[in-house]
């Protein structure tokens, strides 16, 4: 494959420093690396728990990954090309979950790990590939609709039901209000393209097992025409604001925030967010699933988090997964909802009485997930993404006529190898 290719070629520079390994300290303890993500310290607090808890079994020690996901995908499919040995525990982010399984970088999920009972469909599918479970689900993330409860009352909307994107753009028109969404070059593009093909019913890649030449994309159908339409009339209309082509999560709160919010899709660290810079907009709003394409058809929400893989060279599999039971665990999973305000993957953590207390939208956070569809799962999603980006941005200039056509040719000439990104 030519992504394994790629990273391969890369990989040389870094063949030496992967000789090293995961090490024991001088008394004898098997010393274990976690790549984390960045967060708010709760990773490094679980580590520490689970080494107290292993009573000298292992320790573990964490090593932080860039801030964004790219580069993160780029740092460790590089370091697991040349096969490092000192990728013990990885964080991964479950798009370029394929493109490090696909190869052998990542070790077999042992069996005891292998029950998905409990825990929300959106991460089941997340940390598969080819119908396996390859990693283990940590938390689970998702976006939800948020609204201005004096904005939807005065549209007579009632937000008890499943509203569609139709009736919030409406909404917002009348009343002269933005919406909170992203509409910047980069990967939260795709992630509002994928959820609004899957909420009206299709899929970016028919058949993720399919070789490049081979692959056919679902965007030329009633679904991606659609996507195409909804983002269309936001980006012409202004109703995502002046700075629609540069707005990520942040600008969209901040967006919502303002004198004329309405409506935002987010991710759920906007609530303790806003409660610190925004309490009088707190004190209006509210939260439901994500919002419809068609009225008659349930939303499709995106999902993201993390998911665990132990790498295949590291020298001590067993105890790392050892050690990712353990950070998994149910309360681990609610501690650090509460701390750094990542959702669960486990159902049974949305029970804990804390997490209700600090998210009393963590029952539709959990339907949201259940509902949840995932980007596409190919070891070629980098090339899909960027593709994506590429030919929806920016927002304005999207055309429901030619957008998914031009897309699809673009898209497959560069896993064709007939176009550059």
């Amino acid at each position: 494959m030519r992504t394994v290719r790629r990273i391969v070629a890369g990989a040389s520079a870094l063949a030496l420093a992967g000789t090293l390994g995961a090490c024991s300290a001088g008394d004898g303890v098997p010393t274990l690396t976690w790549y984390i993500n960045p967060d708010d310290g709760g990773q490094a607090e679980i580590a520490a728990s689970c080494t107290e808890a292993a009573d000298g079994a292992y320790r573990i020690e964490t090593s932080l990954l860039p801030r964004d996901a790219a580069s993160q995908r780029e740092q460790l499919a590089r370091r697991l090309a040349a096969s490092d040995r000192s990728l013990d525990i990885m964080s991964l982010d479950p798009p370029f979950i394929p493109e490090l399984a696909e190869p052998g970088f990542l070790a077999p999920v042992p069996e005891e790990l292998q029950s998905t009972d409990g825990i929300v469909e959106g991460a089941v599918q997340s940390a598969s590939w080819n119908g396996e479970l390859v990693t283990v689900p940590f938390w689970a993330n998702t976006q939800l609709l948020w609204y201005r409860k004096s904005v939807a009352e005065a549209a007579g909307l009632d937000m008890t039901q499943p509203v569609t994107w139709d009736q919030i753009i409406q909404a917002a028109e009348d009343q002269n209000k933005q919406l909170g969404v992203q509409g910047a070059l980069a990967e939260s593009l795709t992630v509002w393209i994928n959820a609004l093909v899957a909420s009206g019913g299709g899929k970016i890649l028919d058949d993720p097992d399919a070789k490049p030449d081979e692959m056919q994309l679902g965007l030329e159908t009633d679904a991606g025409r659609k996507a195409a339409d909804i983002i269309a009339r936001i980006g012409s209309s202004g109703l995502g604001g002046p700075g629609l082509p540069t707005a990520d999560e942040n600008a969209a709160m901040n967006l919502f925030q303002g004198d004329n919010g309405s409506f935002m899709v987010n991710w759920p660290f906007v609530y303790p967010a806003m409660q610190g810079a925004a309490p009088e907009v707190v004190e209006d709003l509210g939260w439901a699933v994500y919002p419809r394409v068609d009225a008659g058809t349930p939303a499709a929400p995106p999902v993201g988090g993390i998911n665990l893989g132990v790498g295949a060279y590291s020298e001590h599999v067993d105890l790392a997964w050892q050690a990712v039971a353990c950070i998994v665990s149910p309360e681990n999973q609610a501690q650090y909802f509460v701390t750094n305000g990542n959702p669960p993957s486990t159902l049974a953590a949305y029970d804990d009485a804390e997490v209700q207390e600090k998210f009393p939208m963590a029952s539709t956070i959990a339907e949201s997930l259940q509902l949840g569809a995932p980007r596409p799962q190919t070891p070629y999603y980098n090339e899909i993404s960027i593709g994506l980006q590429r030919t929806w941005h920016p927002p304005n200039a999207v055309n429901p006529d030619s957008t998914p056509e031009t897309s699809t040719d673009f898209i497959l000439a560069v896993l064709r190898g007939e176009r550059l990104l």
